[in-house]
């Protein structure tokens, strides 16, 4: 029996999380925990454990940079090992992100292309717990 995943959403509004939340729980063994900022997310990832972070591009209260998440989790060793995504419509951003340690994204117009599913079951069906 496979234990269910954890997911944390950082920075997307309410609309969107919502999408993010059903298709994630609705098609994987996981659950989404939503978060709106930087401070939050890192408190949460150090406090607990997580499979895979999803970072909005734009942070939705602050409106700060998703890059910046994915920078503090790989200065630290125990949250660099969790993999991370941004969320995206832009083709540089991604790969600004992905130069920065995350593993590739998606935008939220591509949530339920296949490709983003792939990229989501890589991760939520192969993955041990984070910690």
């Amino acid at each position: 029996m496979t234990s269910k995943k954890r997911v944390l959403d950082v920075g997307n509004c309410g609309v969107d999380h919502a999408a993010i939340r059903r298709l994630i729980e609705g098609r994987f063994e996981a659950e989404v925990i939503q978060h709106h900022s930087q401070a939050e997310a890192l408190r949460a990832l150090q406090q607990e454990s997580f499979d895979l972070v999803l970072v909005n591009r734009k942070l939705d209260r602050d409106f700060s940079d998703g890059i910046e998440l994915i920078h503090a989790m790989q200065a630290d060793p125990q949250l660099a090992k969790i993999p991370v995504m941004l969320i995206t419509n832009y083709q540089d951003h991604q790969q600004k992100a992905v130069q920065a340690g995350a593993t590739l994204g998606f935008g939220k117009a591509e949530l339920h292309d296949p490709a983003t599913l792939d990229r989501i079951a890589q991760v939520l069906e192969t993955s041990a717990p984070a910690r």
